[in-house]
């Protein structure tokens, strides 16, 4: 498993990284694992407003359909069409190419509320 560091993650398995008040989300390696091959993904278009902890869309596998969680409150700002057309890419890729949305935080504060590399590695373990 990969668990890079400078990341925040969510306990539903979402990571953020933080450039300046944007926001890019996944899903973390931890997760696409337990998945399996991911065959769909519905992601809100750009402009849709999201709510930390709240589903905005799904992500369909050969297991599951499970729902991916915004990790803060904000505005989508930008949707990987790359993954929506290749969701396979998540797999292969989950902390680069396999992004999902770019979230303009309402309150850069809720980032405190995520869980660090460590702690998130460890959650995983447990």
């Amino acid at each position: 498993m990969d668990f890079p560091e400078g990341l925040y993650y969510s306990k539903d398995h979402e990571w953020g990284k933080v450039e300046g008040n944007i926001v890019i989300v996944g899903i973390t390696d931890y997760a696409q694992d337990a998945l399996g091959d991911i065959v769909f993904l519905e992601l809100p278009p750009v402009g849709t407003d999201v709510e930390a902890n709240v589903p905005f869309g799904t992500i369909e596998s050969v297991k599951s359909v499970s729902d991916v969680y915004s990790p803060v409150t904000g505005k989508i700002t930008e949707v990987n069409d790359a993954v929506t057309d290749a969701p396979e890419i998540i797999n292969q890729d989950p902390y680069g190419e396999g992004w999902m949305v770019k979230i303009e935080m309402n309150n850069p504060d809720e980032i405190k509320d995520l869980i660090s590399t460590e702690e998130y590695q460890k959650s995983t373990e447990e």
